[in-house]
């Protein structure tokens, strides 16, 4: 059984991720057959829409397959991981890029690399199920597959927020963030599939959608706003009230847990991206942490603690966000060599 279904349906160009036992993690080989598929029908006038999906119940991309990447990292081969991101980054560029209609349905989790694939579409569609988030600080990266710019993009400081807590969101909160466009009861997928791939029609997604309660993030707005606007980590820390509603106090745990010297990269990151607000800029930029994160950051030990061993007890580099210097978020962020290239610009 192949791990990627891609074929023509009507008018559709249909791409399935189909490793459901591994909650459709995307491989080095996935992304390079969605990156051959797209390239071929951008210019296809038999094909009017690109159509995504994930197969089984449980996800539609839970991030990327990092089994190899840790296990060539820990034998101190980085080249690998730097492949994968290189290609796979490429291929989210060309994503975000593309000349048709993407319309992407994203049922259970959707996560990491899954937002490369799944938020970067025209027409991105969730569920009552649906779990969006960018975890990456939790396992020593920094958001990334372009999701730094859907964060600096976000209402008021969200972005901030989800990309150092690196906090689920459902349905409403992913529309809400600018993860998400559309709400549709999953029982009404496969008829809308159908439809779309027998008439190119995007509009019926439109007609297709429903309204949501509104999300809980928008009831946390004024408090996120009134904190996570600083320009470094230690101003958000600074920014904190004496007495902490709910939200805050989650975020403040949840930031602890995570990897020192990704939040304080992650901040600096996100700032830099809004100024840009350009795909190759945010994926260029996120590429020069991710490129170092095996041999000079987190990335191992994170694996090793939330895939691995899953003892959830990461050794960080540094004990707590405040031991982190400027020196080393700096050592992050050098232009990569050879630099990330798309569409003729490196950074």
């Amino acid at each position: 059984m192949s791990d990627i279904n891609i074929r023509k349906d009507g008018v559709a160009g249909r791409i399935t991720l189909n490793r459901p036992d591994a909650l459709n993690a995307l491989t080095w080989d996935m992304c390079l057959a969605i990156e051959t598929a797209i390239d071929k029908w951008a210019d296809d006038p038999n094909i009017e829409l690109l159509i995504i999906n994930g197969a089984g119940e449980k996800a539609f991309c839970a991030g990327g397959d990092i089994q190899e990447m840790y296990a060539t990292g820990k034998m101190g081969d980085y080249s690998y991981g730097t492949r994968f991101w290189r290609d796979e980054y490429r291929m989210n560029a060309k994503l975000f890029r593309f000349p048709k209609p993407v319309v992407t349905m994203m049922h259970g989790y959707t996560m990491g690399g899954g937002v490369g694939v799944g938020c970067h579409g025209s027409h991105r569609i969730v569920c009552e199920n649906s779990v969006v988030a960018m975890p990456e600080v939790s396992i020593g990266l920094v958001p990334d597959v372009g999701g730094s710019l859907i964060l600096a993009r976000a209402p008021g400081r969200l972005g901030e927020y989800l990309g150092l807590t690196a906090d689920h969101m459902d349905a409403a909160d992913a529309i809400y963030a600018g993860f998400s466009d559309y709400f549709i009861p999953q029982t009404d997928w496969a008829n809308l599939v159908e439809t779309l791939s027998k008439t190119g029609d995007w509009t019926a997604i439109d007609r297709a959608a429903q309204p949501l309660p509104p999300a809980r993030l928008a009831g946390w707005q004024t408090d996120i706003d009134a904190v996570f606007g600083g320009q470094s980590l230690a101003d958000i820390w600074r920014a904190m009230p004496e007495t902490l509603p709910d939200v805050l106090a989650q975020a403040k745990k949840l930031i602890s847990q995570n990897s020192p010297l990704s939040v304080c990269a992650t901040v600096e990151l996100i700032h830099k991206v809004r100024m840009v607000d350009t795909i190759e800029a945010a994926l260029m930029y996120e590429f020069r942490f991710t490129s170092r994160a095996m041999e000079h950051g987190d990335f191992i030990e994170g694996i090793r603690a939330a895939i691995i061993d899953r003892d959830k007890a990461p050794k960080w580099r540094h004990s707590s966000w405040r031991d982190v210097t400027g020196a080393d978020v700096l050592s992050m962020k050098y232009p990569a060599k050879p630099p990330l290239n798309l569409t003729g610009i490196s950074i």
